[in-house]
């Protein structure tokens, strides 16, 4: 055949077959005919890597960012948990102080509106009835102390029928 080369006959490159780094850091890598590599590809992996890139980083920070953010979250739930035993709390004491006010003594000891596991007092001073109700708030869970909540209302006692108002 004259005029045409065959195959594997030619004259090679002298970088042929040989890792280089080409522009921007890339590994660059001739093929070598028959040798079973397509060109340009620098293993098997038929990606071009930078050097010294940052893979994995995404992972990492989320390994360390997403207990906190969950420690954060638990927090958030036990203060909003806090402020609603509160407001029940309170308005248990409303009640629990009307009704010693009134002179309900069957009522006197806020009734349902008191949170589970409260405790109700009332006391009766001259002309005031106070009710004090106190009540423990879980946190993050139940593994942590509990908190506990407080909360005083106070109410004037009312005239009594058949009384005197001075």
């Amino acid at each position: 055949m004259i005029g045409r080369r065959q195959a594997g006959r030619g004259r090679r490159s002298e970088f042929a077959g040989r890792a280089s780094t080409g522009r921007w850091g890339f590994r660059l890598v001739d093929a070598v005919p028959g040798d079973g590599r397509r060109p340009g590809r620098a293993s098997g992996r038929g990606r071009k890597t930078p050097a010294g890139g940052d893979r994995g980083s995404f992972t990492a920070e989320l390994a360390a960012g997403l207990p906190a953010l969950l420690l954060l979250l638990l927090a958030g739930l036990a203060a909003v948990n806090a402020v609603s035993t509160r407001a029940s709390c309170l308005h248990a004491a409303r009640e629990a102080a009307l009704a010693a006010a009134r002179g309900d003594v069957d009522k006197a000891d806020g009734g349902g509106a008191a949170p589970p596991g409260a405790e109700v007092s009332v006391s009766i001073d001259g002309d005031r009835a106070q009710a004090t109700v106190r009540a423990p708030v879980r946190t993050l869970g139940g593994r942590l102390p509990r908190i506990t909540v407080v909360a005083t209302a106070v109410a004037a006692l009312e005239p009594r029928v058949g009384e005197r108002v001075p």
